[in-house]
């Protein structure tokens, strides 16, 4: 009987329809036979992306090669497709493999295919496919716009129509938070994941991102991002413009305040704790200056800045040395303390024992030169005579009386005066 190449196809498939009903369902292992080897892969693939099958043999025997659906609908047989979804095209046929592409997967796809060689008795390979969907672009909320520092905030992040389940992870700035997760499982096999965070925040965190991170096998860096604003009370520092040391009486003196803050602070005072700021003060904006320095100025000087969150100070203590009787010796310190004020008197003391020292000096130089002087002059004492006339008195007249004397030196008395 002559077959032509079609009807010898649709005996050979209506031989393979028939050993397939006898096929146990949703076996679990391979039968093989010695010698046969088959195999297939699992295979995950992302919605709307291609999927491949692949079906290999080892030492065929020019067995039929075959690929079932999870239906258990034939796909191809051998390098025919008797089924009519044209998404299935054959990639590769030969001895020993039989390799099938499914374009534009969708999760009505997902299932165990089955890979079957055409022996006595047939051999099983199965494989599965895993359609896996990336989720939607995830939202942030947050439970309030703007938090006050010290308050407590609360940041939730959704992935929809995932599947599997996305995980969700928190980042603030550098620090890794940890949130309460609930997964919900849709009519669809879809998942929604919800996450929920709560921290307390500081003046630091004031521009700082938060991250919802998504981890899904199907998508990569997908996240959703929120920058903290947080309001804070003013930080406030009183800085001395004038004058650059010590503060005495005469001088002048000039305050500036600094102030910042979320929002910035709308009002800054100047007082003078527990007394009168001075009535020729000048305030201007945030400086205060006050001219001509006396020690009844003396006192703690506050600056005082608020806003809508709170308010603060800053406070700088003035003292008021004595106008300096000598040139002062510089100083490096703008802040009038009380070490500052220890230290003012030292120098008075000082100037009274210099002069004392000088005298003494002075004195003791006086007395050493005296002392040399006489010592100089007891050595160097003056030495000299005197000649009287011997026998003058005995002399017969006075002619006589010179002779004997001018020619008495030798019976002379040898007279000695000191003087110092």
């Amino acid at each position: 009987m002559a077959i032509t190449g079609s009807g010898s196809l649709a005996v050979s498939l209506s031989v393979f329809v028939i050993s397939a009903a006898f096929l146990p369902k949703g076996a679990a292992e391979t039968v093989t036979v010695e010698g046969q080897n088959l195999a297939a892969d699992n295979v995950s693939v992302i919605e709307g992306e291609t999927a491949t099958i692949s079906c290999r043999v080892k030492n065929n025997d020019d067995s039929v090669i075959q690929l079932l659906n999870p239906n258990r609908q034939t796909i191809y047989f051998k390098d025919v497709r008797p089924l009519k979804d044209s998404r299935f095209q054959l990639v590769n046929f030969s001895d020993n493999e039989l390799r099938v592409s499914l374009s534009n997967v969708s999760l009505s796809d997902e299932g165990r295919y089955v890979c079957q060689l055409y022996t006595d008795p047939p051999q099983e390979a199965y494989a599965d496919i895993t359609v896996l969907v990336p989720p939607g672009s995830p939202i942030i909320e947050s439970r309030e716009d703007v938090v006050s520092e010290g308050n407590e905030t609360e940041l939730t992040c959704t992935a929809m129509g995932s599947k599997p389940a996305a995980s969700i992870r928190w980042m603030k700035g550098e620090e890794e938070l940890t949130g309460e997760t609930t997964v919900e499982e849709t009519y669809d096999r879809m998942f929604t994941v919800t996450s929920r965070v709560k921290f307390s925040v500081t003046k630091e965190d004031d521009g700082v991102p938060v991250d919802c991170i998504i981890d899904h096998p199907a998508v990569k860096d997908l996240l959703a991002q929120r920058h903290l604003e947080v309001l804070y009370k003013p930080e406030v520092k009183i800085v001395v413009t004038y004058p650059e040391g010590l503060t005495r009486e005469g001088d002048n003196l000039d305050l500036s305040c600094i102030a910042d803050g979320k929002p910035h602070p709308h009002q800054i005072n100047w007082l003078r704790v527990d007394e009168d700021v001075p009535p020729h003060a000048v305030v201007t904006g945030s400086d205060l200056y006050i001219e001509n320095l006396n020690k009844s100025y003396n006192g703690t000087y506050r600056c005082v800045a608020s806003n809508a969150v709170g308010e603060a100070y800053d406070d700088y203590i003035l003292y008021v040395y004595d106008a300096p009787t000598t040139i002062p010796t510089p100083t490096t310190n703008p802040v009038n303390t009380q070490d500052s004020r220890a230290g003012e008197g030292a120098p008075q003391k000082i100037d009274h024992a210099v002069i004392g020292g000088v005298v003494a000096v002075v004195m003791f130089a006086i007395l050493c030169a005296l002392i040399v002087l006489g010592r100089y002059f007891a050595r160097h004492k003056g030495t000299y005579f005197t000649h009287e006339a011997k026998g003058a008195d005995d002399a017969a007249d006075a002619d006589t009386a010179i002779i004997n004397a001018e020619g008495g030196h030798n019976n002379t008395d040898e007279k000695k005066e000191y003087y110092i």
